[in-house]
């Protein structure tokens, strides 16, 4: 029988709920849960003794003109399925609780949140890492696990922990997909049958440069291919499509080898989505 995560919402009862362990997990979410939250969960399970859930809607990482308000929330769903991945404590503070006063001091990604991502959406990596480092201060785990869907995120979260010597493992988990190919998120809720049918174009373009760089292509045909499968997908309004090195996202040169991100994000009606591929640029005979 599985056991419920106890449920914390205050920074005092979190610390009463941290328990002494030689290794402590932390996945970070903003609920509205789904396979890919709890593929993380899983994982933490496996690499912890004690697993920490926070769930947290940030506002710090939404523009004014975002879905923030709209943004789903089912805390009483997310915490039974919590429950049977292998949760231990869910800390689901309010925004209060969080930011305690305006804050004055915030974390700056820097180079990394300064393209993509962060061209489309201003100041939203800056919110995501400022959430990040207190939530690490909170938790203090051994390791935190983040999604390969948010590329971006991912990459900033990693260079912030090496450039302010954050003590702290950051653990990759491969993106989950629908049968269909859809990367799972929260806000393919928002999608009706037919934009669902719309959004599937941006794994037909990743699947597509995967294709292309395992048969050898080099790194520009690889994004031409992807942009190109993107042009021929009505309806997807396409913010972005870029080939990028896995650590500052930068983008790069038709020359590259090895590892790249190829990163996609576009808008299917009101909802907006990012997805991508990492992929290996072999050399060309």
């Amino acid at each position: 029988m599985t056991r419920p995560p106890v449920v914390v919402r205050t920074r005092r009862e979190l610390a009463i709920a941290l328990v002494p362990v030689p290794r402590r997990a932390v996945v970070m979410t903003m609920g509205a849960l789904h396979e890919g939250h709890l593929s993380l969960v899983r994982e933490a399970r496996s690499r912890a003794d004690q697993v920490v859930v926070t769930i947290f809607v940030n506002p710090l990482q939404f523009a004014p003109t975002e879905d923030l308000e709209r943004y789903p929330r089912d805390l009483e769903g997310d915490v039974a399925l919590l429950a049977g991945a292998g949760a231990d404590v869910v800390f689901a503070p309010t925004v209060d609780e969080v930011y305690r006063d305006e804050p004055v001091v915030r974390v700056d990604a820097g180079e990394v949140g300064s393209r993509l991502e962060g061209a489309h959406r201003p100041g939203h990596l800056d919110g995501v890492l400022t959430v990040v480092l207190k939530l690490l201060h909170l938790v203090r785990p051994q390791v935190a696990l983040f999604g390969q869907k948010d590329a971006q995120q991912l990459m900033a979260v990693r260079r912030m922990v090496h450039d302010l010597d954050v003590p702290v493992e950051v653990v990759a988990v491969p993106t989950v997909r629908d049968p269909d190919g859809l990367a799972l998120s929260s806000r393919n809720a928002y999608l009706d049958p037919s934009e669902r049918q719309v959004a599937l174009g941006l794994s037909r373009a990743l699947r597509l440069a995967e294709q292309r760089a395992r048969a050898g292509a080099g790194a520009d045909e690889v994004r031409l291919a992807a942009a190109a499968e993107l042009a021929r997908t009505d309806r997807l309004v396409v913010d972005y499509v870029a080939l990028i090195d896995p650590v500052l996202a930068r983008d790069v040169a038709g020359d590259h080898r090895g590892a790249a991100v190829l990163a996609v994000a576009g808008r299917v009606g009101s909802t907006r989505l990012i997805d991508n591929v990492v992929l290996e640029i072999e050399e060309t005979a």
